[in-house]
């Protein structure tokens, strides 16, 4: 389950969405996730869920690979729709014990756990199409406006950058601990849950030295190339939008209106 998360990963591939301006990624995806959750009724959810596998066609990342960054959060997944399901009030459908099965639960369980979808698929499109210097850049330049209110729009959008890019960096490392613990003895499949918890401590320890570790050498080679934040600082590529870029606005805002116009008429 660890290789299965695919957020901040990249995905070499020669698309239309890796060539497109990290800035119109970063937009369109929250434009995507304002959409989601203006979505009420099935046929809003059928044009979102269109758009998206539009996107994953168009990224040509495998769909497989795409999708299977959903078993990370299958466990949020469940826990939502059960939440949701035993506790909305409404049209009891059938109960056992002290637990009722409502109508509007089925309903809200259902929304919900297709938004959580919806939203880690989208993003993880945004971060599988752009590398993750562009995708600092394209932070900082998304959130400059923010620097009149004296928000370090630079560090931020570099702490940000970073942090996706050592998710899969510690994910490649815990499965190597976890190798490295199980040929040792230790048992992660226990069916009991303290000795299942108790097992989790030789991971987080070597996992946490090793994350400060990488830290400390990440902070070291910043200054070695004497990184002072983003004063004064240029790039030897700055972003300029084109045409697609452009065409790709007009494309997400249309899917916008289609979404708002879905939920007015239906």
């Amino acid at each position: 389950m660890l290789r299965d998360i695919t957020l901040g990963q990249y995905y070499p591939a020669e698309s239309l969405l890796h060539k497109l301006d990290p800035r119109v990624k970063i937009i369109c995806t929250f434009i995507y996730m304002i959409s989601v959750f203006l979505v009420r009724d099935p046929a809003g959810y059928a044009v979102a869920g269109a758009f998206l596998v539009s996107m994953i066609v168009l990224s040509r990342v495998p769909f497989k690979f795409m999708v299977r960054g959903l078993k990370g959060i299958m466990f949020i997944l469940l826990f939502t729709a059960v939440f949701n399901v035993f506790f909305t009030p409404g049209e009891v459908l059938f109960s056992f014990w002290k637990l009722k099965v409502t109508r509007e639960g089925l309903r809200v369980g259902i929304r919900m756990v297709i938004r959580l979808m919806f939203l880690v698929i989208g993003s993880s499109i945004m971060t599988l199409t752009t590398t993750p210097n562009r995708l600092t850049v394209g932070l900082e330049k998304v959130f400059k406006p923010l620097e009149r209110f004296k928000l370090p729009v630079h560090e931020v959008a570099m702490m940000m950058s970073i942090a996706l890019g050592f998710i899969p960096i510690l994910v490649s490392e815990l499965d190597r601990i976890m190798k490295a613990q199980s040929a040792r003895g230790v048992n992660f499949e226990s069916k009991r849950l303290t000795e299942r918890v108790k097992s989790m401590i030789p991971l987080l320890i070597p996992l946490f030295v090793s994350a400060f570790r990488r830290a400390g050498e990440l902070a070291t080679a910043m200054e070695a190339r004497c990184y002072h934040g983003g004063e004064g600082r240029t790039r030897m590529k700055p972003l300029h939008y084109k045409k697609r870029d452009i065409l790709a606005y007009i494309v997400v805002l249309l899917y916008l209106g289609a979404v708002i116009a879905v939920g007015i008429l239906v």
